[in-house]
């Protein structure tokens, strides 16, 4: 039986009110997306027709998912929320915290020895508010999630950009900061701006070579990493159908790769399937019931370019493989043009490393169609030329693929079976010779491959594709092979060619595990108590942040003017500093310190305008603060992509940055800036970026006068005494203007609850 079953009961029992309502208040036929929107408003069933891509709007979603690194910073501050029970069901997923190393059994331990302090603070958060905890070497959140939690029609929120994962059974699963969980969890309206709506529609049918992630590779490629901000993007066709639900849900999990809200495909056959293989036949059955419902009306399936704001068809048919990168996930190239285009490039071509699994590719399906590429390596007598690491995306999915012998090929080739955790794809990789900063290149199938994101090494070009794709090239040891048209020498000297592969979309016996991982919380959390020690190093009880005095900020320095692509890894990187994740003080010492100043094109050396001396952006920061001197950061465009780190917005506002101003936003970045109590404004004019000069003194002219659709005005004063007044826009409403106001949201929810 399902978790929370009850709760999915009542989320169908109004759907087809709530359905109907809003399509005759709209007054035409309407997406899928769009059904799973309007039956989840806050207030209930749709009154008014929402304007996309301009309304903000108030939901009520059914679920929240955190992994143990964000769920530190979301449970602290829901600890500041007078709450005693969570008001919707609600999951922790040890997941983040666990370093590759060795292998699964030595890294587990090893990472349960360091980080006792945080697990044992999310055990006990988590009894005492009655959320579902998953321990260390259960899985990967979104697995799990989709595994367990996930449910046709549903609406989800979690604490990690990939959230979107959920797409593949059908969810409107959306990845937010922690205070918007703490929102949900709390029982009040989580608002978002109504999406637009990008429809994909695939023709056609996967063969040979071709995997589900060279649709999203591709789709990337062709919107780049903001192309789809603020829009959900809608999968369907007959090649859709022809998907399994975790293919799809990879394509839904990359969609964060190019800003989207959230990826979705429509319930099907292949959704039903999953449901009842995963002990979900309860699910299935309820959501047989409403078929037409769980998908766009026909109309618009009949006439696409009516209903979506963008659209982009794809012949699944004529779709060769994919490898994206280096160091951005939108820069595409076919396997067969990679010859041509790594050497135009001067991209190493040894491939040192081939890496399967993140909350990506890590699915039952995606771990047996790469073993037989392995198993034919070791039948054809070929001798891998890269090392190979595996990352298992669930226990349920290791324990049942170790049991149909689908590890066996990797063992075969002295493959590392990591543990069932993130591991390489988020940085907690302790690879050996990483800190020699040597180039090189690797392969894997996980979603993201910033500059030294995987292993802490600039100089590491990373590519992303399918698992069966990495297996293919991590045997020939070749970042330019291409196994539809080229063979290999075997140890007898043979030349050999590579099947294509092959794999179950699920497995024949069924899933198992022995331990899945789960742990309920206790009936009654009344009497929990949750430690944090004064003196921790990993764990720190919040303290608000100070309210706006009403005034206009006068006097500000720039702490940074970023230069080009600035994520939230540049913001606050993973990787080692994962570990002060529940400690705000403790990891503001990475802020921006991979970020690099356009004024000298270095990292974490910036200008203390104070002193005139140079110095790293936390310690400059500090320094300002302790002045009392406000500041701010300057960005370029799409300034906060990447991971929905919520730290990249709290760690700033600690330090004392007031303001971040951009040419553009990532959506949830701006979001976390606006719940943290900062300002988040983007130039009116882009080319005003450019008069921003290292010595400036900012004013703020008319912050007093702050509203929503009316622009502020910034006054730059520079070192000779010449000014710039500079024109900002912003997206606050009314409600998020309060939250400026009250100094957070959460600040907000406090003195809302003390009132009650």
């Amino acid at each position: 039986m399902a978790f929370d079953i009850d709760m999915i009961k009542g989320v169908y029992s109004q759907m087809r009110e709530r359905v109907d309502a809003a399509r005759n208040v709209v007054g035409r036929p309407l997406t899928y997306s769009e059904k799973i929107l309007y039956a989840h408003l806050f207030d209930g069933v749709a009154t008014e027709a929402y304007t996309r891509g301009e309304s903000y709007v108030d939901f009520a979603p059914d679920r929240v998912a955190m992994q143990d690194a964000t769920a530190q910073m979301a449970l602290l501050q829901f600890m500041q929320a007078g709450k005693v029970k969570t008001a919707v069901p609600s999951t922790v997923h040890c997941d983040h915290l666990i370093q590759a190393k060795v292998g699964a059994k030595i890294d587990l331990q090893d990472a349960i020895n360091k980080s006792s302090e945080v697990f044992n603070f999310l055990e006990s958060v988590s009894n005492k508010y009655g959320i579902g905890f998953w321990r260390p070497g259960a899985g990967i959140i979104h697995q799990v999630v989709l595994e367990n939690y996930a449910f046709p029609g549903g609406m989800m929120i979690g604490t990690d950009s990939h959230t979107p994962n959920a797409g593949g059974l059908g969810m409107v699963a959306i990845g937010v900061g922690g205070a918007d969980a703490v929102d949900v969890m709390a029982g009040m309206a989580w608002e978002l701006k109504m999406p637009k709506l990008i429809g994909v529609k695939l023709t056609g049918k996967l063969n040979g070579w071709s995997s589900p992630k060279d649709v999203i590779l591709e789709v990337a490629g062709l919107l780049t990493v903001k192309g789809g901000t603020g829009a959900i993007v809608e999968y369907f066709g007959e090649g859709a159908e022809s998907l399994s639900a975790t293919g799809k849900g990879t394509i839904c999990n990359m969609g964060a790769e190019i800003g989207a809200t959230t990826s979705i495909f429509a319930y099907d056959d292949a959704s039903e399937r999953y449901l009842r293989a995963t002990d979900r036949s309860d699910v299935a059955e309820l959501a047989n019931g409403f078929r037409d419902y769980l998908r766009s009306d026909k109309e618009v399936y009949e006439n696409p370019e009516k209903y979506y704001d963008e659209l982009i068809v794809i012949d699944l048919d004529k779709l060769e493989p994919r490898l994206n990168g280096p160091f951005t996930p939108d820069l595409m190239t076919p396997v067969s043009k990679m010859k041509e285009v790594a050497g135009n490039n001067d991209w190493p071509l040894t491939v040192e490393w081939g890496l399967i699994g993140s909350c990506t590719n890590s699915s039952y399906e995606d771990l047996s169609r790469a073993a037989s590429i392995a198993k034919q390596a070791v039948d054809k007598g070929l001798v891998t030329k890269a090392s190979f690491g595996i990352n298992p995306g669930s226990e349920q999915v290791r324990y049942t693929a170790e049991r149909d012998g689908i590890l066996q090929p990797f063992n075969d080739l002295d493959a590392v079976i990591f543990t069932n955790a993130c591991g390489p794809c988020i940085g907690q990789w302790d690879r050996e010779g990483a800190d020699k900063e040597e180039k090189n290149t690797i392969v894997h199938s996980f979603n993201r491959n910033f500059k030294k994101r995987a292993d802490g090494n600039p100089n590491t070009y990373a590519f992303v594709t399918s698992p069966e794709m990495v297996a293919a090239i991590a045997i020939a040891g070749r970042l330019d092979f291409n196994p539809i048209t080229d063979t290999l020498t075997n140890k007898n000297g043979e030349e050999v060619k590579l099947d294509p592969p092959v794999g179950d979309e699920l497995p024949s016996k069924g899933f198992d595990a022995e331990d899945p991982g789960y742990q309920a919380p206790v009936e009654d959390g009344s009497t929990v108590e949750v430690v944090v020690k004064p003196d921790s190093e990993r764990l720190q009880l919040l303290e608000s942040f100070p309210a706006w005095n009403g005034q206009n900020i006068m006097g500000a320095k720039l702490l940074i003017k970023a230069y080009g692509k600035c994520t939230t890894d540049h913001i606050s990187m993973a990787g080692p500093w994962l570990r002060f994740r529940g400690h705000l003080d403790n990891i503001s010492n990475n802020t921006l310190t991979g970020a690099v100043n356009e004024f000298n094109q270095e990292t974490n050396k910036v200008k203390n305008t104070l002193t005139g001396e140079y110095g790293a952006v936390p310690d400059v920061a500090r320094a300002y603060k302790a002045a009392g001197v406000p500041t701010i950061v300057v960005g370029d465009e799409n300034y906060g992509e990447g991971s929905s780190r919520e730290h990249a917005a709290m760690q700033p506002r600690h330090l004392g940055v007031a303001a971040v101003l951009v040419r553009s936003f990532a959506r949830i970045h701006e979001t976390n800036l606006k719940k943290q109590g900062m300002l988040a404004l983007t130039f009116a004019n882009k080319e005003d970026y450019d008069k921003i000069q290292e010595d400036d003194t900012i004013n703020f002219i008319d912050l007093t006068e702050f509203a929503p659709n009316k622009p502020l005005t910034l006054e730059f004063v520079h070192a000779d005494g010449t000014k710039d007044l500079v024109k900002a826009n912003h997206t606050y409403n009314a409600a998020q203007i309060e939250w400026f106001k009250a100094g957070s949201a959460l600040n907000l929810i406090k003195k809302q609850q003390a009132q009650n």
